[in-house]
C-alpha cells in the first residue's frame, strides 16, 4: 500500500479532516488514478489519513495511505498529478 507525505499550509488549514479525505478522493479521481473501493453495500473509496489534524492548525508532515487499481505509476508521477488537481495550500511532497 503506497503511503503519501503531503503538507497543509495557508487557508487549507481550515479544511477540516473528513473534507480532507473527500479533497484526496476527488483529487485522486480528477488525476485518473483510480482509488480500490470498499466492498459492501455502500462502497466507498479507499485511503486513510493516519491521524486527523486539528482545524487551524498548519502541518508539513501529513501521512495519507491509499491503494490503486490497476498498474500503479511511480511514485514521482502519482505526486506529480496529484499536486496538478489538488487546492492551493495542499502539496504531495512524496509518494
Amino acid at each position: 500500500m503506497p503511503r503519501a507525505l503531503f503538507e497543509k499550509t495557508g487557508n487549507a488549514v481550515w479544511i477540516s479532516h473528513l473534507d480532507t479525505m473527500r479533497l484526496f478522493q476527488r483529487a485522486f479521481k480528477r488525476a485518473s488514478l483510480p482509488l480500490t473501493h470498499t466492498q459492501g453495500f455502500n462502497p466507498r473509496p479507499g485511503g486513510s489519513i493516519t491521524l486527523p489534524l486539528s482545524v487551524g492548525v498548519e502541518s508539513a508532515c501529513e501521512l495519507l495511505d491509499f491503494d490503486l487499481e490497476g498498474e500503479i505509476p511511480s511514485g514521482e508521477e502519482i505526486c506529480r498529478r496529484l499536486n496538478e488537481a489538488l487546492v492551493e495550500g495542499v502539496r504531495v511532497l512524496s509518494v
